[in-house]
């Protein structure tokens, strides 16, 4: 796996004491530069504005350009250097799509600011610019890689990702997230829209949701999703929030299982859609779980042992199965998913 990052990611900072602090990558690459051989990385380069406006409005680059000092919201802070360092996050997503593509290997972008929160017209929840969003619409541009997928794995709802696809057909977007917290977006029933209809998967579930939960979403949906749909380049917008260790929400994964969960899309992409997985940091406030799962996950994909130490498993019976099977109803007017589990019964789709 490579791993594309830049120093000056680490010097963004809300205000002292924000969860979103620089000390997040530096965990990560700390982790990294321990292991033998050492890992290095690849520099990336900012984002040009075309590269924005192909998935943000222009008038929204240029107001965020010319943005004067001070709150976007209760969460997000802009300071005079917050353009530059958010093209420059831009530019490490971009970055890792070439990467991937260029030597046939899985990329991982270490991107602060995170973006899945951004919108065309909108920024918001620590992000600015959509990362993910701006490297799939780079390789859907490429028709040989479209239809491009985006698994999002991060505690909260990729809001501003799914305003920005809803209507496209050349992209499908999976969500899993926790119900009932920021943005209070992402409910089963949004499918997309116009041609988008059917290209939007999400999947809300409760607290508690963690180990079990997430092997059943993977199996009964959003596998069968992504053999249906035959993208042919996949991008995980990675949060490591939905992490038991993590101190904003109530999800429950271990970093084992995280770790399986991400190296069964990294299968599913290489061995179906042909092409390496592109993931892009998104969340993930928990240092400790920060580093272990994604060293645990570089080393999942290049077949090398890897322990890890949070490996408590809180949901052992599928705290979420119910969540999981009204996402597959809603999803059934548009995928072929198999019979519901014998007991359970089938629950009507949403049109």
């Amino acid at each position: 796996m490579k791993f594309v990052y830049h120093a000056g990611c680490l010097d963004h900072v809300q205000w002292p004491g924000h969860p979103e602090r620089p000390e997040r990558v530096k965990a990560i690459v700390d982790r990294l530069e321990g292991e033998t051989p050492a890992r290095t990385f690849q520099t990336p380069r900012r984002a040009r504005l075309r590269d924005l406006t192909r998935v943000h409005e222009d008038t929204f680059v240029e107001r965020m350009r010319g943005a004067a000092e001070g709150p976007y919201d209760a969460d997000t802070f802009v300071h005079k250097e917050t353009f530059g360092l958010a093209l420059l996050s831009a530019g490490a997503a971009l970055e890792a799509a070439r990467v991937a593509l260029g030597t046939g290997e899985e990329a991982f972008a270490l991107a602060r600011p995170p973006g899945h929160h951004a919108g065309s017209s909108f920024a918001g929840g620590f992000c600015y610019f959509n990362n993910v969003a701006i490297a799939a619409d780079f390789l859907a541009r490429d028709k040989k890689r479209a239809p491009v997928a985006i698994v999002d794995i991060d505690v909260h709802h990729g809001n501003g990702t799914q305003q920005i696809f809803e209507e496209r057909d050349d992209i499908v977007y999976l969500s899993t997230h926790q119900w009932g917290i920021f943005p209070g977006t992402g409910k089963a029933g949004e499918v997309g829209k116009g041609a988008g209809r059917g290209r939007v998967v999400n999947v809300p579930l409760p607290p508690g949701s963690g180990d079990a939960t997430f092997k059943l979403a993977w199996e009964r949906l959003l596998l069968p999703v992504l053999r249906a749909a035959r993208p042919r380049a996949v991008v995980v917008s990675l949060g490591l929030d939905a992490h038991y260790d993590d101190p904003l929400a109530g999800l429950t994964l271990s970093s084992s299982a995280y770790i399986d969960v991400c190296a069964r899309i990294a299968a599913f992409a290489r061995e179906e859609a042909g092409a390496p997985a592109v993931f892009v940091l998104e969340g993930g406030y928990s240092l400790a779980a920060l580093s272990e799962t994604v060293a645990g996950i570089a080393a999942a994909v290049e077949g090398r042992p890897f322990s890890t130490g949070l490996n408590t498993v809180h949901d052992a019976s599928g705290v979420g199965r119910a969540a999981v099977e009204r996402a597959v109803g809603a999803q059934r007017a548009f995928w072929d998913l198999g019979p519901a589990p014998r007991g359970r019964g089938r629950r009507r789709a949403v049109k």
